[in-house]
C-alpha cells in the first residue's frame, strides 16, 4: 500500500499530548475502543515502546520507520505501510500480502510482473525469493520511498528488480511492455484516512491496466475494507468496475486484516474451488510455487461477487467518490 498525503505536517516527530481525570469505566471503555482499533491495518501510530528508527517528511509522505519486538515497522502518515521481522525479512508482512501469489493458479507461466506501489517491499522481497527467474517492475511516486526500502526493509534492485520513480497511470500510459501480471497496492490519505487514488480505480484506468496484460494476464488489487461491512461500499465499487473491463473477477479477503485481494482475469472461463484446488496442488509438485501456506491462503477464494456489487457505482474517470464510498457515505 502507497500512502500520497494532501496534509502538511510541521516538525517531524512532535507530538501534544494532555492529561485528564477519567473514571474506571470510562477508562475501560476507551481502552476497549482503541485496542479494536488497532486491529485494523491501516492505524499508522506504532506501539508506546516502538523506538523511531528513521523519520522524514517527502512531498508525497511523512515516513516514519520503528522498531519493536523484533519488528520494524514503515508509517506513511496515518496509515502503516510495511512490516517485516528483522530475523527474516520474508516474515512478519501483514497477511494481504501472501495472496498476490494467487495468479500463479490462473497463469503458470509467470515471467514478468509489474507493481504499482514500493512501500517497504514485501511482495517485491517475496517474488524475488520465491520466483527468482521472474522479472519484476515496481512504479512508486516517491523517490525517497524507495531509499527508505533499500536502507530499512532489504529491498535491492538488480536486472530481475527494478523501481521506475513514477505515478502508475502515466507509466502505463508512456508504455508499451506487458505484463503477465499487474498488483496494485497504491492509496492516499484523505479526509477519512487512507484512500485509494481515484485515478487508480476507474473504468478508464482498468481499461489500461487491460491493454498491458498478456493473453492469459491477471490484475491483482488490494482494497483496504471488507466484503459486507467496514467499508464495503468501496470493495463493492472496484469489483463492478472491474467486472466492466474484465471477463471475471473474484475476492480474497484476508483473515487477520480489513483487506480484500481482488483478482481480475483475462480467461473468460469462470472457475471454482475444486478446479484451484487441483491447480495448487501441480504448482506444489512441481515447486513452481514454494512460498508456505499457498494452499491454505487459497481457501479464503469467493467466486461470488460481493452483496453490494449490483448496486454500487461504477467508478469513471468523471465520476470517482472513492472516498466517500470508503466512509460509507455513499
Amino acid at each position: 500500500m502507497t500512502i500520497i498525503s494532501n496534509a502538511s505536517f510541521g516538525m517531524p516527530g512532535l507530538m501534544r499530548t494532555r492529561t485528564q481525570v477519567i473514571s474506571p469505566v470510562a477508562l475501560f471503555r476507551l481502552r476497549t475502543f482503541h485496542l479494536a482499533a488497532f486491529a485494523f491495518i491501516l492505524l499508522a501510530h506504532s506501539p508506546v515502546s516502538a523506538a523511531v528508527v528513521f523519520e522524514v517528511t517527502s512531498p508525497y509522505h511523512h515516513i516514519r520507520v520503528t522498531e519493536d519486538g523484533g519488528q520494524r515497522t514503515l508509517c506513511f502518515d496515518d496509515a502503516t505501510e510495511t512490516r517485516m521481522s528483522l530475523q527474516d525479512p520474508l516474515k512478519g508482512h501483514f497477511e494481504y500480502v501472501e495472496y498476490f501469489h494467487m495468479p500463479w493458479l490462473w497463469n503458470a507461466q509467470l515471467t514478468n510482473v509489474l507493481m504499482i506501489g514500493l512501500g517497504g517491499g514485501s511482495a517485491q522481497r517475496s517474488f524475488e525469493h520465491y520466483y527468482p527467474g521472474v522479472n519484476v517492475e515496481t512504479v512508486e511516486i516517491d523517490p525517497m520511498v524507495v531509499q527508505v526500502a533499500k536502507d530499512y526493509f532489504k529491498f535491492k534492485e538488480s536486472e530481475k528488480q527494478k523501481v521506475h520513480v513514477a505515478d502508475g497511470r502515466v507509466f502505463l500510459r508512456r508504455s508499451t511492455a506487458r505484463y503477465d501480471l499487474i498488483i496494485l497496492d497504491a492509496y492516499l490519505g484523505g479526509r477519512y484516512g487512507s484512500s485509494i487514488p481515484q485515478h487508480l480505480a476507474t473504468k478508464e484506468f482498468f481499461e489500461l491496466v487491460r491493454n498491458h496484460l498478456t493473453t492469459n494476464g491477471v490484475v491483482a488489487y488490494n482494497v483496504i475494507g471488507t466484503t459486507s461491512d467496514w467499508h464495503a461500499g468501496i470493495v463493492g465499487a472496484i469489483y463492478r468496475t472491474l467486472k466492466t473491463v474484465f471477463p471475471q473477477a473474484y475476492m480474497f479477503p484476508a483473515r487477520s486484516s480489513q483487506n480484500v485481494v481482488l483478482l481480475a482475469t483475462m480467461t473468460a472461463l469462470k472457475t471454482d474451488i475444486y478446479t484451484l484446488r487441483q491447480s495448487a496442488a501441480v504448482l506444489a509438485r512441481n515447486r513452481r510455487v514454494t512460498v508456505p501456506g499457498f494452499r491454505e491462503r487459497l481457501e479464503m477464494f469467493q467466486a461470488q461477487a460481493p452483496a453490494n456489487a449490483a448496486s454500487s457505482p461504477i467508478l469513471t474517470d468523471d465520476y470517482a467518490p472513492v472516498e466517500g464510498l470508503a466512509a460509507g457515505g455513499l
